[in-house]
C-alpha cells in the first residue's frame, strides 16, 4: 500500500521524467535557451575573478611598501611657472628627521632617504639604476629580507661608509651568474663594496620595478654623490596601525612648527599614510568589482527573459499535448510542476555550464594580462544561485499559463 509521501514522490519522478524528454526532444531549442545562462553566469564568475586579482595584485603592491609606513616627502616647488613633482623642494633637512624620530613616541624605526639615478660599473659591464640614500633600519621599516650578505650599519652611516646592498636586477645585470657580495662597483668614479643582495620584490606602486637599485648609506649618497643637504623623503615605521593615524597629526604639528608655518600657511610637505592608501585602493577595488559583477549580472537577466520567452513559445506550441495529459488525469499542479522543471534544469545546466566557462575565461585573462585571477567560492555559489532564482522567477509565468489552460479548448487547439 503506498502511503501519501510515495504517491507524491512518484508523482514527482514520472513528472520529471516528461520534462526532460520534452527537453530532450528540443535539443537545439534547449542549448540556445540554455545559452544566456551560460553566458550571464560564465561573465559574472570571469568578472567577479578579475576584479578580485587586481584588487589582491594591487593590495599586494601597498603591502611590499612596509608594516605600518608613514612618508614624509617634501613639497612640490614652481621654476618659470612649472609645478615640479612631490619630493622637489628643499624643505625636509636630516634635523626634521632626527626631531621625527625623538619627539613622536610611536615612532619605532626612521630612515631619511635622498635619491638619484646614476651609472654603475662593475665587472666590465655598466648599467644606469637607482641609488638610494637610506639607514641602517631601511630593510626592516619596508619588511625586505636579504638574499645574500647583510645589511650596513649605524657605524657605516655615521662615517658615511662606501658600502652597498643591491637589489636582484642590478646584480644581474652587472654580475650575471656570479655572487656579487664582496664585489666593487663604481658610481660616479667611487669604488663601493657590495655587502648583501636583497631578496627580489618586483614591481611596486606606480609599476617601477623595486629590483633595479643600490641602497647606501644615506650619508654617503648625500656627501659623496648627490651633494644634497636636504632630504628626498622620510620613511617612518609606526608601533601599530592603530596609531598611524595619531602620529601623522604628531608628525604634521612638529614639522609646521620647525619650519615656522603659520596658521593659514599651507603645509611644505607632505604625508603619505599606507593605511589610507590600502583603504582607498580596497574600496576603489570593490567598487569596480560590485560594477564588473553588476554589467555581467545583466547578461543574466537577458538569459533569464530568453527562458520565458522559449517556455511560452513551448506553452503555445504544446498547447495540445497539455490539454490530453489533463483528460487522462494530471492536475493543475502537474502541469504546473513540468514546466517549472523545464525552466529549472535549463537555468541549472547553464549555470554549471556557465561557472566551468568563467573559470576558464578567468584564466586566460589572467595569463593575458600577466596576472592571477581569483575566482572565489563565494561568486560561484552567488551565480549559480541566481541563475537557480532566475529559472524559477521567468518559469513560473509560462508554467501557471500552461496550468491555467481550459482542457476542452486545449484538446480542440490545432
Amino acid at each position: 500500500m503506498f502511503t501519501f509521501i510515495q504517491v507524491q514522490i512518484l508523482q514527482l519522478w514520472q513528472t520529471t521524467l516528461i520534462a526532460l524528454r520534452a527537453l530532450r526532444r528540443n535539443k537545439m531549442r534547449s542549448i540556445l535557451t540554455a545559452l544566456g545562462i551560460i553566458i550571464g553566469v560564465a561573465s559574472v564568475v570571469a568578472m567577479v575573478a578579475v576584479g578580485n586579482g587586481a584588487q589582491a595584485r594591487i593590495t599586494s603592491q601597498v603591502s611590499a611598501l612596509g608594516q605600518n609606513l608613514l612618508t614624509v616627502m617634501a613639497g612640490s616647488k614652481k621654476s618659470g611657472g612649472v609645478q615640479s613633482g612631490l619630493g622637489s623642494a628643499s624643505t625636509i633637512t636630516l634635523e626634521d628627521a632626527a626631531a621625527i624620530g625623538r619627539e613622536v613616541p610611536d615612532v619605532v624605526a626612521i630612515s631619511p632617504e635622498a635619491s638619484t639615478t646614476a651609472q654603475a660599473i662593475a665587472n666590465g659591464r655598466n648599467w644606469s639604476t637607482t641609488v638610494v640614500g637610506e639607514s641602517e633600519s631601511y630593510l626592516k621599516i619596508r619588511s625586505w629580507k636579504l638574499a645574500a650578505g647583510s645589511m650596513f650599519t649605524e657605524r657605516d652611516v655615521r662615517s658615511a661608509a662606501k658600502v652597498a646592498v643591491i637589489g636582484s636586477k642590478t646584480a644581474n645585470e652587472l654580475f650575471g651568474p656570479l655572487n656579487p657580495v664582496g664585489q666593487s662597483v663604481r658610481i660616479k668614479n667611487i669604488p663601493f663594496v657590495i655587502i648583501g643582495q636583497l631578496e627580489s620584490k618586483g614591481a611596486g606602486m606606480g609599476g617601477a620595478n623595486q629590483d633595479d637599485r643600490l641602497i647606501v648609506p644615506y650619508t654617503t649618497a648625500m656627501k659623496r654623490i648627490t651633494g644634497d643637504k636636504y632630504l628626498r623623503s622620510v620613511n617612518v615605521q609606526i608601533a601599530s596601525s592603530e596609531r598611524m593615524e595619531i602620529a601623522q597629526q604628531q608628525i604634521t604639528a612638529l614639522l609646521r612648527q620647525r619650519h615656522r608655518l603659520t596658521e593659514g600657511h599651507d603645509d611644505d610637505f607632505n604625508i603619505f599614510n599606507q593605511k589610507e592608501i590600502a583603504d582607498t585602493v580596497n574600496s576603489i577595488s570593490t567598487i569596480i568589482t560590485l560594477l564588473l559583477g553588476s554589467v555581467a549580472g545583466i547578461s543574466l537577466l537577458v538569459g533569464g527573459i530568453g527562458i520565458m520567452n522559449i517556455m511560452l513559445v513551448s506553452v503555445t506550441e504544446r498547447t495540445r499535448e497539455i490539454g490530453i495529459r489533463i483528460a487522462v488525469g494530471a492536475q493543475p499542479g502537474d502541469i504546473r510542476l513540468q514546466f517549472l522543471i523545464e525552466a529549472i534544469t535549463l537555468s541549472l545546466l547553464g549555470g554549471l555550464l556557465g561557472v566551468l566557462g568563467g573559470i576558464g575565461a578567468s584564466k586566460l585573462v589572467g595569463l593575458v594580462a600577466n596576472f592571477q585571477a581569483i575566482v572565489s567560492t563565494g561568486s560561484i555559489l552567488l551565480a549559480f544561485g541566481v541563475s537557480s532564482a532566475i529559472g524559477i522567477f521567468f518559469g513560473f509565468y509560462p508554467a501557471h499559463k500552461a496550468a491555467a489552460l481550459n482542457p476542452i479548448d486545449a484538446l480542440r487547439y490545432e
